[in-house]
């Protein structure tokens, strides 16, 4: 029976530095797990978010034709993980078709994960064996690095006192991830991660831990990394700037990677 871990999110809560730990020990892990991130089903994850943020009918079905592709292109294996937050939708803060800010996940991700668990039937037989393992993190920690995430990522200009006042009843993540796991019928796991960022293989030992990955394997591999990690307050503050001042999205865009270059390269993001 095929195994298949499906990793949805939720956004800022490790995942990035999860499937860069994983992706670059493939090999290593091969005879554990076999796993496949962002950059293996890039259509599929696009047409999850583009669903998030406009969830017409059309939308989910563009998402199930792009995963079932990229199902059918992949051999078997006894376990499979599957890594890709916006298989919950859109990170909330955008802004959700025609306008709306987006507050949570379950109203997107319940009918994505639905279509997952039904492609994975379809792809690896009914008595597949399907786990969904969230990575979570404490309710007000998450919002203010979704807040630093939005500043460099988009035309934000609200300072963060503005921004957390749009959500007045904040979901939490526990919660959210708990009440779409019962709908949707499926095992799951639940990790805070405060629980596994420090730990050998980061946020990726949730992963490990799940399928019981020996310890001596796991020793001999390189310690996790920080990926896709928050900027400074100053940064922050100077993001904020910008984007106040600026309407021109793509000279914006720019500056900002040169600045977030300059920072990485100084070890100096904060």
């Amino acid at each position: 029976m095929v195994h298949v871990i499906v990793h949805p999110g939720f956004h800022k809560t490790g995942t990035s530095s999860l499937q860069s730990w994983l992706g670059q020990n493939r090999r290593a892990l091969k005879p554990y797990l076999s796993f496949y991130g962002k950059a293996d089903f890039l259509t599929a994850g696009s047409a999850a978010r583009i669903y998030g943020q406009k969830p017409y009918p059309w939308r989910l079905r563009a998402f199930r034709r792009s995963f079932d592709r990229f199902l059918n292109k992949i051999p078997d294996a006894p376990v499979i993980v599957l890594s890709r937050e916006t298989f919950s939708g859109s990170m909330p803060g955008h802004r959700r078709f025609p306008g709306r800010i987006i507050t949570g996940y379950r109203s997107v991700a319940v009918p994505l994960g639905q279509q997952v668990i039904a492609a994975l039937q379809t792809r690896f037989g009914a008595d597949v064996q399907i786990t969904f393992l969230y990575t979570l993190r404490e309710r007000e920690s998450w919002i203010r690095s979704v807040y630093g995430h939005l500043l460099r990522s988009i035309h934000l200009r609200d300072d963060y006192d503005t921004f957390r006042a749009r959500f007045p009843n904040l979901i939490d993540p526990r919660a959210e991830a708990e009440s779409i796991a019962k709908t949707l019928g499926v095992a799951a796991h639940f990790v805070d991660l405060s629980e596994v960022s420090d730990r050998h293989e980061g946020p990726a030992a949730a992963v490990l831990d799940l399928l019981g990955v020996p310890d001596k394997v796991r020793a001999a591999l390189a310690p996790a990394g920080r990926a896709n990690s928050g900027q400074s307050k100053a940064m922050e503050a100077e993001f904020l700037r910008m984007n106040r001042a600026s309407r021109d999205k793509a000279a914006l865009k720019l500056a900002k990677d040169a600045m977030l270059k300059v920072a990485r390269d100084t070890g100096d993001a904060g």
